[in-house]
């Protein structure tokens, strides 16, 4: 009779070992976080159509203390890339995208708009010397062609024909806010070709190496294109801009959550401020700042953007027209910030 039992017993305890390591019996971790607690801290994914993955390659000062996540893919060679076909739209669906909300939160973090909006910002920029360095970490980035704009592609939708990628629209940034009295310098270089792997922290060398060299330099702006669509449709964004079709616009921006960079909330307010003030002249032209877990080179400094002009889906042309009406909300912002006092 006992033999029986123990044999029981052990038959029982070995279908439940089965039963554990093939997940079909779930195992109850201890101290469970309470419902309110578990509901804070569960992180939404990254949105659909952000092109950049949401790992970043780590700066050479984070390389020993920090592992990233997964490199994202390789770009496709040249070579086995098709050139995309020209329409004369570009040939995307038309979407505008709005929201009763400014942040798109990605994080766990619980953000007061009209709280962070209330503190101000503390950006200074310097009476003299370059106030505004623009860079380009995905450089290769451009849009969709039309006849007559075709370009030569080193990937989907990317080329390194600056006359045709996000270099582009830097150019016509920096003109625009040139116009207002602001000093813009504009760095073209290719930090994502031929290998798209490491291109943050290849940017982020050239940052650092423009803020050493001009020490001045109070706000970077990292201008990319975004992608939104799937194997069956791809999306362009649209606003109005004085009644020309102008792309829309998105900030997005790091936080602390992965990696050291305890001022975020610093770039976070500016991009509120600046948002708002974009919102204010052209009503469809900014969607809400996405608000994710990594630093994107945003810990360099507290005047730091990371701006996306339009998706593949747009034209460089509805591209161009959405700097200049961002340039034009945003310039006389900026240049107030160049009283002794800042803004």
């Amino acid at each position: 009779m006992k033999r029986n039992i123990v044999s029981a017993v052990l038959l029982l305890f070995c279908f439940i070992s089965l039963g554990v390591l093939s997940g079909a019996i779930p195992v109850m971790a201890g101290n469970v976080a309470s419902a309110d607690t578990a509901a804070a801290l569960t992180v939404t994914p990254a949105p659909a159509g952000t092109e950049e993955p949401p790992l970043e390659s780590p700066s050479p000062a984070d390389i020993e203390d920090a592992t990233p996540g997964a490199s994202p893919t390789p770009e496709t060679a040249a070579s086995s890339t098709p050139t995309p076909t020209p329409t004369p739209d570009g040939g995307a669906a038309p979407v505008t995208i709005t929201s009763d909300s400014l942040i798109d939160n990605h994080t766990y973090y619980s953000l007061d708009e009209a709280a962070l909006l209330a503190e101000g910002v503390s950006l200074t920029l310097p009476a003299d010397g370059y106030q505004i360095l623009i860079v380009h970490t995905h450089t290769t980035e451009a849009y969709a062609p039309v006849p007559g704009g075709e370009y030569d592609a080193c990937g989907d939708y990317r080329t390194t024909d600056p006359a045709y990628s996000v270099v582009r629209v830097g150019d016509e940034l920096a003109a625009a806010l040139e116009a207002y009295g602001l000093r813009v310098l504009h760095d073209t270089t290719i930090h994502d070709y031929p290998s798209y792997n490491g291109s943050y922290a290849a940017s982020g060398e050239t940052i650092a190496e423009y803020l050493a060299a001009y020490p001045g330099i109070a706000l970077v702006i990292d201008l990319h294109r975004d992608a939104l669509g799937d194997d069956e449709v791809m999306y362009k964004t649209v606003a109005d801009a004085d009644g020309e079709t102008a792309a829309q616009c998105m900030f997005v921006m790091g936080t602390d959550v992965n990696l050291e960079h305890p001022l975020w909330r610093e770039n976070l307010k500016l991009a509120l401020t600046l948002q708002t003030a974009v919102l204010e002249r052209y009503d469809t032209l900014m969607r809400p700042i996405v608000v994710c877990d990594y630093r994107y080179n945003q810990q360099l400094t507290t005047g730091s953007l990371l701006l996306e002009v339009g998706t593949a889906g747009n034209t460089l042309d509805e591209a161009l027209a959405a700097v200049r009406a961002f340039a034009a909300a945003v310039g006389p912002v900026l240049y107030s910030c160049s009283a002794p006092d800042g803004c």
